[in-house]
């Protein structure tokens, strides 16, 4: 069952409490949809998902081409709306992290980044979309694979063969015979976690707020019966709260994206000791 299907479902069969109907609690069922074009039997598949990525990606680009298009000495508001969040991510993000010199020339892979996992994030909560598409981990998983390549070839680039393994593997002769498990668990670690717990981590937590809130959307109409009313009111109150608070977590899972990310870049970029 599709995920428009599940949440209409207590809305559109005036189903209550007390009527005899189970509530249509949301679950993995309320991820997947049905196919805006092409499908399972053809070789294009084109879904709600993909749509508000698309989406977003045109607004992102659409807004900074915006503001500074043709950008005055004295900024307009867009412009400075733009050049604030910019300049919050390069100096507060990219040169804290990585530093001003070497940083410089990936601001706008963060800037990029940070903006649209910010705007994929931010359809959970706009009408008529209200779906977080980093809610379904292929997303994340490709944000995440950008950066891992571009990690790894930072490395070997920066350090040569033999320096990025010692990198990868946190060599450090001072071990003695704990070396060889040390430099297996990094390896491990290095190679095979950190790209997996990069995506997981904006997953997961888009996931579990998409499920929160249509839990509680779905509850406020289903109690709207009898003395369920009540009830309802309260859970209506916590779809105001937890709309809040995604709010924050859009904001915050983003940035921690963006965060990792530039320690990631840093860490390629330092001299192993």
């Amino acid at each position: 069952m599709s995920a428009d299907h599940t949440q209409v479902l207590a809305f559109e069969t005036d189903c209550h409490i007390f009527d005899g109907c189970g509530f249509p609690s949301p679950g993995l069922h309320s991820f997947l949809f049905e196919p805006l074009w092409g499908g399972t039997d053809s070789n294009v598949y084109f879904d709600k998902s993909m749509l508000l990525a698309l989406l977003g990606s045109v607004i992102v680009i659409g807004f900074f081409w915006a503001a500074f298009r043709r950008p005055q000495v004295v900024p307009g508001k867009l412009q400075m709306v733009a050049e604030t969040g910019y300049d919050f991510i390069r100096r507060g993000i990219v040169y804290e992290t990585i530093g001003k010199k070497e940083g410089e020339k990936y601001v706008p892979l963060i800037v990029s980044l940070f903006f649209l996992v910010w705007m994929m994030n931010l359809w959970s909560i706009i009408p008529v979309a209200q779906f977080p598409v980093t809610s379904i981990v292929a997303y994340p998983m490709a944000l995440a694979a950008i950066v891992y390549v571009l990690w790894v070839s930072l490395t070997f680039k920066r350090h040569g063969f033999v320096g990025a393994m010692k990198n990868f593997t946190g060599y450090d002769k001072s071990l003695g015979a704990a070396l060889p498990v040390v430099m297996l668990i990094e390896a491990f670690s290095n190679l095979l976690v950190r790209p997996f717990t990069h995506a997981v981590r904006l997953f997961a937590n888009m996931f579990a707020g998409h499920i929160l809130l249509l839990l509680f959307t779905i509850a406020s109409w289903y109690l709207l019966n009898g003395i369920g009313i009540a009830y309802a009111g309260v859970s209506f109150l916590m779809v105001v709260v937890m709309t809040a608070f995604e709010l924050f977590i859009q904001a915050l899972q983003a940035y921690v994206f963006v965060l990792l990310t530039c320690t990631y870049i840093q860490g390629a970029l330092a001299e192993h000791h």
